[in-house]
């Protein structure tokens, strides 16, 4: 009886919060694509803070985020050097860091998680944020693989739990997948999509199915030119050109494979695969495993199905 009163009290005390604007966000994970997304909105007149395990890590996101900032300031104000120096100084004083995820969980509207792509830890992470979070914020996963309802399940606030997928690099890109499970109530929902227009992004709207729209669209039509190379029905070379001239696409699949990075793409399809093994769509590639377990990784490690100087 004890637990029911307790989350009758909990819907209570959060409704009166519900409609109301996120204004201060708490950012784990301050890799490219949480400080990316801690740039945006401290541009946009959020406050941000921005969490990760340790004092260095932290220091290189800020250092990111202002050098990133220089050079939208050079373009931005190119004959305003002081006006320029006053939007970078503005912008990071929206942006605060902390180690101590609990502590910046007590007081903000949205918690959105932007760790490792490993389950268990996304769902340990938000089960303890749950304990200490107030009634009223919304949790969010940047996932961009893994299932939303799985992450939500480690908590209580499933009617307050969403997908916000950005792309990288953040500053630049303008779509955010805004992702809803059966649970997620719509009041949630309209807050996420809000906060998204609130950044400037362009939000779509999605339901919490493998790799929401972009990914779920991306990843076979990749996977499909890996097996036209496997089956010699075409050279990486032609397939990228052929795309490329044929489709209007600005890189080709396996330019865009190796930008992506093939230890993410083979991630992403061994996990679908494993949800869903008969789906000739997802099935996994020997020759991306090679590559894989090569070191082979792409772009950011020199060599994948291009060599890279």
């Amino acid at each position: 009886m004890a637990f029911v009163t307790h989350q009758g009290i909990r819907r209570l005390s959060s409704s009166a919060f519900r409609n109301a604007a996120i204004k201060h966000v708490t950012i784990i994970g301050g890799g490219l694509m949480g400080a990316g997304i801690a740039q945006v909105a401290a541009t946009t007149g959020h406050s941000v803070v921005l969490v990760d395990t340790n004092e260095e890590i932290l220091k290189k996101s800020t250092m990111g985020i202002e050098g990133s900032l220089k050079r939208v300031a050079k373009k931005k104000f190119a004959d305003k050097q002081e006006a320029g120096a006053e939007f970078i100084a503005t912008v990071m004083a929206n942006v605060s860091t902390s180690t101590d995820a609990m502590s910046a969980a007590e007081s903000t509207d949205l918690v959105l998680e932007a760790i490792v792509e490993n389950l268990k830890i996304k769902q340990g992470l938000f089960g303890a944020l749950d304990k200490v979070a107030p009634a009223h914020t919304i949790f969010a996963s940047n996932t961009s693989s893994l299932p939303i309802t799985d992450i939500a399940s480690s908590t209580g606030r499933l009617d307050r739990f969403g997908g916000l997928h950005f792309f990288n690099p953040v500053p630049m890109m303008k779509l955010v997948e805004v992702i809803g499970t059966s649970a997620t109530s719509q009041e949630t929902f309209d807050s996420l999509l809000a906060f998204s227009k609130a950044l400037g992004k362009t939000p779509v709207s999605c339901k919490d199915t493998p790799g929401f729209i972009v990914n779920r669209l991306l990843v076979p039509y990749m996977m499909e030119a890996i097996r036209l190379l496997e089956r010699g029905h075409g050279s990486k070379e032609d397939i990228d050109i052929a795309m490329k001239l044929g489709a209007g696409y600005p890189m080709g699949p396996f330019e865009l494979l190796d930008y992506v990075g093939l230890d993410t793409v083979k991630f992403i399809i061994d996990g679908w695969a494993e949800k869903d093994p008969d789906n000739p769509l997802m099935q996994p590639s020997e020759v991306l495993k090679k590559l894989v377990s090569e070191g082979k990784f792409g772009k950011k490690t020199g060599e994948g199905f291009y060599k890279y100087k």
